[in-house]
Protein backbone atom coordinates (compact mmCIF):
# COMPACT_ATOMS: atom_id res chain seq x y z
CA UNK A 1 0.00 0.00 0.00
CA UNK A 2 1.20 3.68 -1.17
CA UNK A 3 0.74 6.02 1.51
CA UNK A 4 -0.47 9.58 0.08
CA UNK A 5 -1.92 12.84 1.19
CA UNK A 6 -5.08 13.27 -1.30
CA UNK A 7 -8.36 12.77 1.76
CA UNK A 8 -8.64 12.69 5.60
CA UNK A 9 -11.12 10.64 8.24
CA UNK A 10 -14.48 12.20 9.98
CA UNK A 11 -15.88 11.51 13.28
CA UNK A 12 -19.68 11.76 14.01
CA UNK A 13 -20.57 10.62 17.41
CA UNK A 14 -17.80 8.05 17.08
CA UNK A 15 -19.66 5.86 14.42
CA UNK A 16 -18.52 5.87 11.19
CA UNK A 17 -20.85 6.68 7.96
CA UNK A 18 -21.45 4.19 5.25
CA UNK A 19 -19.53 4.88 1.86
CA UNK A 20 -21.74 4.11 -0.31
CA UNK A 21 -21.58 5.71 -3.60
CA UNK A 22 -24.44 8.47 -3.75
CA UNK A 23 -25.11 9.18 -8.00
CA UNK A 24 -26.86 12.54 -8.32
CA UNK A 25 -29.42 13.09 -11.58
CA UNK A 26 -28.76 15.82 -13.30
CA UNK A 27 -30.85 18.29 -11.29
CA UNK A 28 -29.71 16.92 -8.12
CA UNK A 29 -26.40 18.19 -9.36
CA UNK A 30 -27.55 21.95 -10.51
CA UNK A 31 -29.06 22.13 -6.58
CA UNK A 32 -25.96 20.83 -5.15
CA UNK A 33 -23.45 22.97 -7.10
CA UNK A 34 -25.51 26.56 -6.86
CA UNK A 35 -23.97 29.42 -4.54
CA UNK A 36 -24.79 29.78 -1.42
CA UNK A 37 -25.26 33.05 -0.10
CA UNK A 38 -22.74 34.66 1.94
CA UNK A 39 -23.50 35.20 5.63
CA UNK A 40 -21.07 37.46 7.26
CA UNK A 41 -20.88 39.40 4.11
CA UNK A 42 -23.19 39.72 0.71
CA UNK A 43 -21.52 38.22 -2.12
CA UNK A 44 -21.74 41.14 -3.82
CA UNK A 45 -18.86 42.81 -1.70
CA UNK A 46 -16.79 40.10 -3.07
CA UNK A 47 -17.88 39.29 -6.56
CA UNK A 48 -14.95 38.72 -7.96
CA UNK A 49 -13.87 36.15 -5.40
CA UNK A 50 -17.53 34.67 -5.42
CA UNK A 51 -17.20 33.63 -8.83
CA UNK A 52 -13.61 32.02 -8.43
CA UNK A 53 -14.66 30.20 -5.87
CA UNK A 54 -17.70 29.08 -7.81
CA UNK A 55 -15.16 27.64 -10.39
CA UNK A 56 -13.07 25.86 -7.98
CA UNK A 57 -16.01 24.46 -6.16
CA UNK A 58 -16.87 23.22 -9.99
CA UNK A 59 -14.41 21.14 -10.29
CA UNK A 60 -13.67 20.11 -6.83
CA UNK A 61 -16.31 18.52 -5.01
CA UNK A 62 -19.37 19.34 -3.51
CA UNK A 63 -18.83 22.16 -1.87
CA UNK A 64 -16.59 25.07 -1.05
CA UNK A 65 -15.99 28.17 1.30
CA UNK A 66 -13.86 30.75 2.35
CA UNK A 67 -12.96 32.31 5.50
CA UNK A 68 -10.77 35.88 5.10
CA UNK A 69 -11.13 39.13 6.36
CA UNK A 70 -8.56 41.85 8.23
CA UNK A 71 -7.78 42.48 11.74
CA UNK A 72 -10.84 44.55 12.38
CA UNK A 73 -13.50 42.39 10.45
CA UNK A 74 -14.06 38.99 8.33
CA UNK A 75 -16.49 37.78 5.90
CA UNK A 76 -17.50 34.39 4.34
CA UNK A 77 -18.04 33.21 1.53
CA UNK A 78 -19.67 29.30 -0.10
CA UNK A 79 -20.34 27.45 -3.08
CA UNK A 80 -22.17 24.24 -3.42
CA UNK A 81 -22.75 22.42 -0.33
CA UNK A 82 -21.29 21.04 3.01
CA UNK A 83 -23.15 17.57 2.84
CA UNK A 84 -24.30 15.87 -0.18
CA UNK A 85 -27.45 14.55 2.14
CA UNK A 86 -28.57 17.77 3.76
CA UNK A 87 -27.95 20.77 1.84
CA UNK A 88 -25.96 23.82 3.75
CA UNK A 89 -22.98 25.81 3.34
CA UNK A 90 -20.20 25.22 5.01
CA UNK A 91 -19.33 26.92 8.09
CA UNK A 92 -16.30 28.92 9.34
CA UNK A 93 -16.79 26.95 12.60
CA UNK A 94 -16.72 23.38 10.84
CA UNK A 95 -14.19 21.13 11.95
CA UNK A 96 -12.15 18.82 8.87
CA UNK A 97 -9.11 17.36 8.53
CA UNK A 98 -6.31 20.01 7.39
CA UNK A 99 -4.29 17.49 5.77
CA UNK A 100 -0.35 19.13 5.40
CA UNK A 101 -1.15 21.91 7.09
CA UNK A 102 -0.48 19.92 9.80
CA UNK A 103 3.14 19.89 8.72
CA UNK A 104 3.59 24.01 9.73
CA UNK A 105 1.94 23.13 13.64
CA UNK A 106 4.92 20.07 13.78
CA UNK A 107 7.93 22.63 12.18
CA UNK A 108 6.77 25.39 14.55
CA UNK A 109 7.50 22.89 17.70
CA UNK A 110 11.03 22.15 16.39
CA UNK A 111 11.66 25.69 15.92
CA UNK A 112 10.56 26.25 19.11
CA UNK A 113 13.08 23.61 20.60
CA UNK A 114 15.54 25.00 18.36
CA UNK A 115 15.08 28.50 20.50
CA UNK A 116 15.16 26.95 23.58
CA UNK A 117 18.20 25.68 22.62
CA UNK A 118 17.37 21.93 22.55
CA UNK A 119 18.29 21.80 18.97
CA UNK A 120 20.15 23.08 16.41
CA UNK A 121 18.78 23.50 12.80
CA UNK A 122 21.95 22.96 10.93
CA UNK A 123 22.84 19.89 13.32
CA UNK A 124 22.82 16.47 11.56
CA UNK A 125 19.83 14.06 12.36
CA UNK A 126 21.72 11.43 13.10
CA UNK A 127 22.42 13.35 16.52
CA UNK A 128 19.26 13.05 17.85
CA UNK A 129 17.65 9.90 15.94
CA UNK A 130 20.93 7.97 15.92
CA UNK A 131 20.73 5.03 13.05
CA UNK A 132 17.24 6.19 12.11
CA UNK A 133 17.65 7.58 9.04
CA UNK A 134 20.24 5.08 7.36
CA UNK A 135 20.65 2.45 4.80
CA UNK A 136 18.98 2.25 1.20
CA UNK A 137 21.19 5.36 0.01
CA UNK A 138 20.82 7.30 3.13
CA UNK A 139 22.78 8.64 5.70
CA UNK A 140 21.56 10.78 9.01
CA UNK A 141 25.15 12.18 9.37
CA UNK A 142 24.42 14.03 6.13
CA UNK A 143 21.33 15.50 6.24
CA UNK A 144 19.87 18.18 8.58
CA UNK A 145 17.10 19.18 10.74
CA UNK A 146 17.07 22.34 8.37
CA UNK A 147 16.60 20.16 5.36
CA UNK A 148 14.02 18.11 6.88
CA UNK A 149 11.80 21.00 6.97
CA UNK A 150 12.72 22.03 3.85
CA UNK A 151 11.86 19.29 1.87
CA UNK A 152 15.93 19.40 0.48
CA UNK A 153 16.34 16.56 2.46
CA UNK A 154 16.14 14.16 -0.62
CA UNK A 155 14.37 11.78 1.51
CA UNK A 156 11.35 10.00 -0.30
CA UNK A 157 7.98 11.29 -0.21
CA UNK A 158 5.83 8.37 1.07
CA UNK A 159 5.79 5.26 3.18
CA UNK A 160 5.60 1.86 1.00
CA UNK A 161 3.34 -1.07 2.98
CA UNK A 162 3.90 0.01 6.53
CA UNK A 163 3.41 -2.69 8.84
CA UNK A 164 0.32 -1.93 11.13
CA UNK A 165 0.50 -2.30 15.06
CA UNK A 166 -2.04 -5.32 16.06
CA UNK A 167 -4.63 -2.38 17.14
CA UNK A 168 -4.51 -1.35 13.59
CA UNK A 169 -2.76 1.84 14.16
CA UNK A 170 0.95 2.83 12.75
CA UNK A 171 3.69 3.94 14.84
CA UNK A 172 6.06 7.31 13.78
CA UNK A 173 9.33 4.85 13.57
CA UNK A 174 7.23 2.39 11.40
CA UNK A 175 6.03 4.84 9.19
CA UNK A 176 9.71 6.07 8.75
CA UNK A 177 11.03 3.01 8.10
CA UNK A 178 8.39 2.28 5.31
CA UNK A 179 9.76 5.42 3.85
CA UNK A 180 13.24 4.75 3.50
CA UNK A 181 12.67 1.75 1.86
CA UNK A 182 12.20 3.61 -1.32
CA UNK A 183 15.46 5.36 -2.49
CA UNK A 184 16.12 8.99 -2.13
CA UNK A 185 14.62 11.29 -4.30
CA UNK A 186 18.26 13.59 -4.59
CA UNK A 187 21.30 14.05 -2.43
CA UNK A 188 20.25 16.00 0.64
CA UNK A 189 20.73 19.98 -0.28
CA UNK A 190 20.73 19.18 -3.76
CA UNK A 191 17.16 19.63 -4.80
CA UNK A 192 13.18 20.28 -3.64
CA UNK A 193 11.12 17.70 -3.18
CA UNK A 194 7.88 17.03 -0.92
CA UNK A 195 8.33 14.27 1.53
CA UNK A 196 5.55 13.76 3.78
CA UNK A 197 8.40 10.98 5.32
CA UNK A 198 10.47 14.19 6.24
CA UNK A 199 7.15 15.26 9.19
CA UNK A 200 7.17 12.00 10.58
CA UNK A 201 11.53 12.43 11.42
CA UNK A 202 10.35 16.08 12.90
CA UNK A 203 7.61 14.55 14.71
CA UNK A 204 9.91 11.72 15.96
CA UNK A 205 12.58 14.20 16.75
CA UNK A 206 10.12 16.24 18.53
CA UNK A 207 9.39 13.44 20.97
CA UNK A 208 12.95 12.31 21.31
CA UNK A 209 13.73 15.83 22.80
CA UNK A 210 10.55 16.26 24.60
CA UNK A 211 10.49 13.35 25.88
CA UNK A 212 6.70 13.25 25.28
CA UNK A 213 4.32 12.54 22.74
CA UNK A 214 4.36 14.56 20.07
CA UNK A 215 0.52 15.19 19.56
CA UNK A 216 0.76 16.40 23.33
CA UNK A 217 3.94 18.40 22.80
CA UNK A 218 1.96 20.37 19.73
CA UNK A 219 -1.19 20.63 21.84
CA UNK A 220 0.50 21.73 24.92
CA UNK A 221 2.65 24.51 23.15
CA UNK A 222 0.37 25.83 20.67
CA UNK A 223 -3.12 24.51 20.40
CA UNK A 224 -3.82 25.33 24.17
CA UNK A 225 -1.81 28.99 24.20
CA UNK A 226 -3.83 30.18 21.30
CA UNK A 227 -7.24 29.01 22.43
CA UNK A 228 -7.83 26.45 19.35
CA UNK A 229 -10.84 25.12 21.20
CA UNK A 230 -11.64 23.35 17.47
CA UNK A 231 -8.35 22.09 16.95
CA UNK A 232 -7.04 18.54 17.75
CA UNK A 233 -4.33 16.02 17.16
CA UNK A 234 -5.32 12.49 17.24
CA UNK A 235 -4.67 9.69 19.13
CA UNK A 236 -4.28 6.46 17.45
CA UNK A 237 -7.84 4.79 16.24
CA UNK A 238 -9.69 7.94 17.09
CA UNK A 239 -11.35 8.89 13.33
CA UNK A 240 -13.92 11.29 14.61
CA UNK A 241 -14.42 14.70 14.36
CA UNK A 242 -16.50 17.02 16.66
CA UNK A 243 -19.78 18.37 15.72
CA UNK A 244 -20.39 20.65 13.78
CA UNK A 245 -18.14 18.80 11.47
CA UNK A 246 -17.41 18.81 7.00
CA UNK A 247 -17.61 15.38 5.92
CA UNK A 248 -15.70 14.32 3.24
CA UNK A 249 -16.16 13.02 -0.21
CA UNK A 250 -14.04 11.59 -3.28
CA UNK A 251 -15.79 11.15 -6.52
CA UNK A 252 -15.96 11.51 -10.13
CA UNK A 253 -18.25 12.53 -12.80
CA UNK A 254 -20.05 10.80 -15.91
CA UNK A 255 -21.71 13.09 -18.48
CA UNK A 256 -24.28 15.22 -16.43
CA UNK A 257 -23.94 13.05 -13.58
CA UNK A 258 -21.66 13.18 -10.22
CA UNK A 259 -21.00 10.52 -7.90
CA UNK A 260 -19.77 10.81 -4.73
CA UNK A 261 -18.08 8.34 -1.66
CA UNK A 262 -18.16 9.56 1.54
CA UNK A 263 -14.23 9.25 3.12
CA UNK A 264 -14.94 10.61 6.00
CA UNK A 265 -13.66 8.54 8.63
CA UNK A 266 -11.93 6.14 5.58
CA UNK A 267 -8.28 6.13 6.73
CA UNK A 268 -6.50 5.13 9.62
CA UNK A 269 -5.09 8.93 10.79
CA UNK A 270 -1.38 7.24 12.72
CA UNK A 271 -0.35 6.71 8.58
CA UNK A 272 -0.26 10.51 8.17
CA UNK A 273 0.81 11.61 11.56
CA UNK A 274 2.59 14.67 12.17
CA UNK A 275 2.77 15.32 7.94
CA UNK A 276 -1.28 15.15 8.00
CA UNK A 277 -3.55 14.05 10.62
CA UNK A 278 -4.93 17.47 12.81
CA UNK A 279 -8.48 18.81 12.57
CA UNK A 280 -9.50 22.00 12.75
CA UNK A 281 -11.57 24.77 11.19
CA UNK A 282 -11.19 27.98 9.25
CA UNK A 283 -11.41 30.23 12.15
CA UNK A 284 -8.96 28.32 14.43
CA UNK A 285 -6.56 28.09 11.34
CA UNK A 286 -6.55 31.86 10.57
CA UNK A 287 -5.82 32.10 14.64
CA UNK A 288 -3.07 29.93 13.97
CA UNK A 289 -1.75 31.36 10.89
CA UNK A 290 -1.80 34.94 11.72
CA UNK A 291 -0.20 34.35 15.39
CA UNK A 292 2.89 32.48 13.13
CA UNK A 293 2.71 35.54 10.59
CA UNK A 294 2.48 38.40 13.65
CA UNK A 295 5.64 36.46 15.36
CA UNK A 296 3.97 34.90 18.44
CA UNK A 297 4.80 31.70 18.44
CA UNK A 298 8.56 32.15 18.46
CA UNK A 299 11.47 34.50 18.43
CA UNK A 300 11.81 37.41 15.38
CA UNK A 301 15.15 35.50 14.68
CA UNK A 302 13.49 32.00 13.99
CA UNK A 303 10.84 33.29 12.33
CA UNK A 304 13.10 34.45 9.42
CA UNK A 305 14.62 31.77 9.44
CA UNK A 306 11.16 29.62 9.06
CA UNK A 307 10.82 32.29 5.90
CA UNK A 308 14.29 31.52 4.61
CA UNK A 309 12.60 30.19 1.15
CA UNK A 310 13.74 27.82 -1.33
CA UNK A 311 11.86 27.46 -4.55
CA UNK A 312 9.25 24.32 -5.14
CA UNK A 313 10.62 22.49 -8.65
CA UNK A 314 7.22 21.55 -10.53
CA UNK A 315 5.06 24.62 -8.78
CA UNK A 316 4.22 28.10 -10.29
CA UNK A 317 7.74 30.58 -9.71
CA UNK A 318 5.13 32.26 -7.00
CA UNK A 319 5.57 29.61 -4.36
CA UNK A 320 8.57 29.01 -2.40
CA UNK A 321 8.77 27.02 0.80
CA UNK A 322 10.53 27.75 3.55
CA UNK A 323 10.99 25.73 7.21
CA UNK A 324 7.14 23.88 7.19
CA UNK A 325 6.03 26.95 5.79
CA UNK A 326 4.67 27.68 2.38
CA UNK A 327 5.41 31.51 0.87
CA UNK A 328 2.49 32.54 -2.04
CA UNK A 329 3.10 35.71 -4.31
CA UNK A 330 0.01 38.02 -4.66
CA UNK A 331 -1.03 39.16 -7.89
CA UNK A 332 -1.62 42.72 -6.07
CA UNK A 333 1.89 42.64 -4.70
CA UNK A 334 3.59 41.47 -1.37
CA UNK A 335 3.27 37.96 0.22
CA UNK A 336 0.98 35.49 2.08
CA UNK A 337 2.76 32.85 4.20
CA UNK A 338 0.51 29.18 5.32
CA UNK A 339 0.26 26.33 3.81
CA UNK A 340 -1.92 23.66 1.84
CA UNK A 341 -3.58 20.54 2.97
CA UNK A 342 -5.11 17.21 1.21
CA UNK A 343 -6.09 14.15 2.88
CA UNK A 344 -7.43 11.17 1.74
CA UNK A 345 -10.82 11.86 3.64
CA UNK A 346 -11.52 14.00 1.13
CA UNK A 347 -10.76 17.68 2.64
CA UNK A 348 -8.79 20.18 0.61
CA UNK A 349 -7.92 23.38 2.49
CA UNK A 350 -5.74 25.78 2.56
CA UNK A 351 -4.53 29.00 5.03
CA UNK A 352 -2.42 32.20 4.79
CA UNK A 353 -1.59 35.46 6.31
CA UNK A 354 0.01 38.42 5.20
CA UNK A 355 1.80 40.67 8.01
CA UNK A 356 -0.51 43.22 7.56
CA UNK A 357 -3.22 41.48 8.98
CA UNK A 358 -4.81 39.69 5.71
CA UNK A 359 -5.98 36.20 6.24
CA UNK A 360 -7.92 33.79 4.15
CA UNK A 361 -8.70 30.43 4.44
CA UNK A 362 -10.60 28.44 2.02
CA UNK A 363 -11.53 24.26 2.33
CA UNK A 364 -13.63 22.19 0.03
CA UNK A 365 -15.19 18.48 1.02
CA UNK A 366 -14.35 16.55 -2.21
CA UNK A 367 -11.83 15.32 -4.21
CA UNK A 368 -13.34 15.29 -8.00
CA UNK A 369 -11.79 13.38 -10.80
CA UNK A 370 -12.57 15.09 -13.85
CA UNK A 371 -9.36 17.22 -14.59
CA UNK A 372 -5.80 17.88 -13.62
CA UNK A 373 -4.42 20.09 -13.47
CA UNK A 374 -8.04 22.10 -11.98
CA UNK A 375 -8.72 24.89 -13.85
CA UNK A 376 -8.82 26.92 -10.73
CA UNK A 377 -6.80 26.21 -7.71
CA UNK A 378 -7.24 26.69 -3.93
CA UNK A 379 -4.43 29.09 -4.14
CA UNK A 380 -6.43 31.56 -6.88
CA UNK A 381 -9.27 31.14 -4.17
CA UNK A 382 -6.97 32.53 -1.72
CA UNK A 383 -4.89 35.43 -3.93
CA UNK A 384 -8.58 36.57 -5.24
CA UNK A 385 -9.96 37.18 -0.91
CA UNK A 386 -6.55 38.25 -0.08
CA UNK A 387 -5.97 41.20 -2.71
CA UNK A 388 -9.40 41.82 -2.05
CA UNK A 389 -9.51 42.64 1.37
CA UNK A 390 -8.73 46.25 2.59
CA UNK A 391 -5.50 46.51 5.35
CA UNK A 392 -7.31 47.86 8.31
Amino acid sequence: MKVCLRSEPNRHRGKPRSAAIVIAAAAAVAAMTMTVPAQAAPAADHADTQAVLDSYQANEGPGAAVHAGNRTSSWDLHSGTADITVKRPIGANDQFRIGSQTKTFTAVVVLQLVDEGKVELDAPIERYLPGVVSGNGYDGTKISVRQILQHTSGIARDANNPEPSPDGTYGLREVVRAGLTNPPQFAPGTSWGYSNINFAVAGLLIEQVTGMAVGDAITARIIKPLGLTRTSYPRGGDRKLDGPYLPGYRGGRIGPFYYWADSTFSVELTLFATAGAMASTEQDMTTFTQALADGKLMSPAMRAQMRTTVPMIGWPAGNRYGLGLWQLDLSCGGQAWGHGGDLQTGHSSGTFATDDGRHAAVVSNGTLYVSNPRPTSRFKVIDSALCGTPVR
